[in-house]
Formats: C-alpha cells, sequence, structure tokens
C-alpha cells in the first residue's frame, strides 16, 4: 500500500502534538489531505497533495523532536568546522 508512508507520518504527528487529533484522507484521485480534528468538529488543514509531498508537509508542522547528538557526534561536528586563517 503507498499509504503506509502517509499513515506513519501522521501517526508521528499524532505522537508529537499535544493539540488536535490529526486525520489522514485519502482521496480516489491518489492524492492525500491532513484534517485537524478538534472534539465534533474537524478543520481541513492541508490542500490535496502527492505522497512525498504530504509526507514532507506533515513532518514539518507541529513541534520537532529535538535529535539527541552524542559527545562523539558533537566532536566530529566541531572538527568539521573551517578555521580560520590569521
Amino acid at each position: 500500500m503507498r499509504s503506509t508512508r502517509a499513515t506513519a507520518a501522521v501517526a508521528r504527528l499524532n505522537q508529537r502534538s499535544e493539540g488536535p487529533r490529526y486525520i489522514l484522507v485519502i482521496l480516489s484521485s491518489s492524492l492525500f489531505k491532513l484534517q485537524a480534528q478538534t472534539g465534533d468538529d474537524e478543520k481541513q488543514t492541508s490542500a490535496a497533495l502527492s505522497l512525498d509531498d504530504f509526507v514532507r508537509f506533515v513532518n514539518a508542522i507541529g513541534p520537532q523532536k529535538i535529535r539527541r547528538i552524542t559527545k562523539n557526534d558533537a566532536a566530529f561536528a566541531k572538527q568539521l568546522v573551517r578555521k580560520e586563517t590569521s
């Protein structure tokens, strides 16, 4: 099923956000929409998007999960910074 990526993206969004619950709507034209459900009310959040655009849109909204960085990753990133010459 093509909708697995979209479903997983909406599930991650619902885990990240504390506000309204989000619902995935699949249209007959293989396009996807996102709706926010607040109580008995459903509000359309996005226009009809293709799968890749929909997943990109859903991943960008809501609070973002902070990536954990190990000491080794931080040290490596520090080494990648180009030093200025005097």
